[in-house]
């Protein structure tokens, strides 16, 4: 296994203990108590209600919900909409108990949530000492597959936005890192570069809006222009790496699908970016259909239009 680049991690200090910070203390040692003492079928079925339950404070997230689904698949009937909306919710919830899991459980008690599927494009790049940049989505149990990739023995640098709050960043950082993985800042481009050009895997999600500034507008389910990142394009041209798509979905039984069998390297078009987009936007679609309810629907999918003139999310009025 190659050793991992030494990028600056955030430091402890006394100053995080300070009473400011207690409740945020406090929060993560009851989530970690609680994923420790109670069954996992337990704590699904009480993360799923308190999604459920969370509807009815979030209305505003309701409705960015329910507008995605209309959008992305007009054909749904309201009634059906209502439902998936619904469970999507449930699975949000369960994502909060999902992070605990994945923060918390010792490593012999998380592999019996996993089944291991094809990961022979992964294992054979890390043969070859190329870098690869494993495109997942923003899956409400995304934490279980970071963590699920590292206990498989590939692990990788996590893409992350740093918190405002030192305590919860630092835990944060923690919990993401001290089972194999790193983390690498959204906004240092040169660091992602490095870490696939040393032959290292990079986590990376293709799947938001991230604003008009280099993207591209192409096809995304029924939106025709849905804004869409270039980042995947500017990644993987100026590190020469390979490209796998990567997921870990929750089954019927209640355990994690980890696949990372898509190569798509070989396809990539990296001097198109409109039909790299494009492209990048069919492989998500596949992804995020293996289980779509459990996908996050509750962010503003298609918020930026082509048209520049539009100001807002006048979709999501």
């Amino acid at each position: 296994m190659k050793p991992h680049l030494d990028f600056e991690k955030p430091p402890f200090s006394l100053s995080l203990l300070h009473p400011k910070h207690w409740g945020i203390w406090l929060g993560f040692l009851s989530l970690a108590v609680i994923v420790n003492l109670l069954p996992y079928s337990v704590l699904l079925t009480i993360g799923r209600s308190l999604g459920k339950i969370a509807m009815h404070f979030g209305k505003g997230r309701v409705h960015t919900a329910r507008r995605n689904l209309e959008l992305a698949f007009p054909r749904m009937t309201s009634e059906e909409i209502d439902a998936f909306v619904l469970e999507n919710f449930k699975n949000t919830g369960a994502g909060l108990a999902e992070t605990g899991i994945a923060w918390f459980w010792p490593t012999w008690r998380f592999k019996r949530l996993l089944v291991t599927h094809d990961l022979q494009p992964l294992r054979e790049y890390d043969k070859q000492g190329r870098g690869v940049l494993l495109c997942c989505v923003h899956a409400l149990n995304l934490e279980i597959t970071a963590r699920a990739f590292a206990i498989l023995g590939l692990p990788g640098y996590g893409v992350f936005r740093p918190h405002t709050n030192p305590a919860y960043n630092w835990i944060q950082y923690w919990g993401r890192s001290h089972n194999g993985n790193l983390l690498v800042d959204r906004k240092d481009l040169k660091k992602m570069i490095r870490v696939m050009r040393e032959g290292h895997r990079l986590f990376y999600l293709p799947d938001h809006d991230y604003g008009r500034k280099k993207a591209v507008y192409v096809p995304f389910f029924a939106v025709e222009d849905a804004c869409t990142t270039i980042g995947t394009s500017i990644l993987a041209k100026m590190s020469r790496c390979a490209i796998v798509m990567g997921s870990g979905f929750r089954n019927q039984q209640g355990r994690y699908d980890i696949i990372a069998d898509k190569d798509v390297t070989e396809t990539f078009p990296l001097d198109d970016q409109v039909a790299a987009g494009a492209l990048m936007n069919q492989h998500v679609e596949e992804v995020i259909l293996r289980a779509p309810e459990q996908w996050m629907w509750l962010h503003r999918r298609f918020k930026h239009e082509s048209d520049q003139s539009a100001k807002g999310a006048r979709r999501y009025q």
